[in-house]
């Protein structure tokens, strides 16, 4: 019997869209990309304190200083990205890593179970996957902005994430051997709403959703402004799933 189709809840051109768009403005001189080095940085630590030694690797998303972390005469560090054609809801079309670490990725695909199993499946036995991403309790002043924007007939402006909960579900489905899901927070001042939109637009964390809903008017945006005010700190929950294949 055939897996039933999952439902479409991202738009695939919108998420390639916004991707080329991040990867265009992140050549520019005093680009944001804290969130892109914060998830960066945590799985270089986090292959420190599990000295976990591979020498295929898989990185999928921007890399950072990732592959300069990795780089011996024993690692060979590849990058992946869906700006490039590299379709995380498809089987990987070579396997054998030791390691795979995804990037600010997975939030926004509309299987994200079987993009679970397909990391799996390209990594050797015994091989790691770490994704990190997104999750919810991500930006409440944001989301509190655009309900005040829209007034009585709210639209999709923010997609819903997966929690700590889900994801552990999700990676049991998935198969992943000793999984391990955390959340952590990052709380970053910013110095205007249009600020917090640049910011998110230069780092691919843009609305992508298959039915954004109307845009947003000049008095709508007017709204969200004064309801997110000046100089106000927002959250980022940042969920990472990791584990083994067996």
């Amino acid at each position: 019997m055939a897996s039933p189709t999952p439902p479409l809840i991202f738009s695939p051109h919108r998420r390639l869209a916004a991707r080329r768009r991040a990867l265009r403005l992140q050549r520019q001189p005093g680009a944001a990309r804290y969130i892109l080095d914060d998830m960066v940085e945590d799985v270089i630590e986090r292959l420190a304190f599990l000295r976990h030694q591979p020498r295929r690797v898989l990185a999928i998303g921007d890399l950072g200083d990732l592959g300069a972390a990795l780089t011996s005469p024993d690692c060979e560090v590849t990058g992946a990205d869906p700006a490039v054609g590299w379709d995380l809801e498809k089987p990987y079309p070579a396997g054998d890593f030791d390691l795979i670490a995804c990037f600010g990725l997975l939030d926004t695909v509309n299987d994200l179970p079987g993009a679970l199993i397909h990391i799996s499946n390209a990594l050797v036995p015994g091989g790691l996957a770490i994704a990190t991403f997104p999750g919810a309790g991500c930006l409440p002043k944001l989301r509190s902005a655009m309900l005040a924007a829209d007034g009585e007939r709210p639209a999709p402006r923010l997609h819903p994430m997966v929690d700590v909960r889900a994801g552990g579900q999700l990676l049991q489905r998935a198969g992943w051997a000793d999984p391990v899901i955390d959340s952590r927070s990052l709380e970053v001042r910013f110095s205007s709403f249009g600020r917090l939109v640049s910011d998110l637009r230069e780092q691919g964390l843009g609305n992508v959703l298959a039915d954004p809903g109307p845009p947003l008017s000049r008095a709508a945006l007017h709204r969200a402004a004064d309801m997110f005010g000046e100089q106000t700190v927002e959250r980022f929950e940042l969920l990472t799933l990791s584990g083994w294949r067996r």
